[in-house]
């Protein structure tokens, strides 16, 4: 009769002979092979927008810069489309991102509470805010100009609390 580890050994030795081919593989590379893994790994956010706003590609571009994948959909009218996912009026921006989990982040809400949000996957809530858009907030950096916001926590029973305050161009960052 065979044992588990005589069925699982090989098994083991083929995954591993196989890393170790694609890591060392000559036409693979070692930067495609991390960058590979560093992009199965990285959050996808898929970003509903504006064809023609600026601000919003340039969130994209930071949320990239800062660990996540984005995938833009330009949408022409968004107020449907955020009201379906539960965002009031007054907690709106000009883009809504979505996690594969489906938690919505409304705005130019700063990659690191994005991370922190999922991370911690609060209960009972649908995601994050950035309410208007907060000049010096990411996207809508303007030189040193900073105009101090908070980050809201949208419940999905409409409810809602503040999730951070952000006082400082660096405090979006650190």
């Amino acid at each position: 009769m065979l044992s588990y580890k005589t069925l699982t050994m090989p098994v083991i030795a083929i995954s591993v002979s196989i890393f170790i081919t694609a890591c060392t593989d000559p036409t693979n590379g070692p930067a495609q092979t991390v960058s590979a893994i560093q992009q199965a790994h990285s959050q996808i956010l898929t970003v509903y927008k504006n064809a023609s706003c600026g601000c919003c590609g340039m969130w994209a571009t930071n949320m990239d810069t800062n660990g996540f994948k984005t995938i833009s959909v330009n949408r022409d009218n968004l107020t449907g489309f955020k009201a379906s996912k539960g965002i009031e009026p007054r907690y709106q921006s000009c883009h809504t991102a979505l996690s594969r989990e489906g938690f919505v982040f409304e705005g130019h809400v700063p990659a690191k509470f994005i991370k922190q949000f999922l991370e911690e996957k609060p209960e009972g809530a649908i995601g994050l805010s950035v309410p208007g858009m907060p000049v010096g907030s990411p996207g809508m950096e303007q030189g040193d100009q900073f105009v101090p916001y908070k980050v809201v926590l949208l419940k999905a029973d409409g409810s809602v609390s503040d999730y951070a305050e952000v006082n400082s161009l660096k405090e979006q960052y650190q």
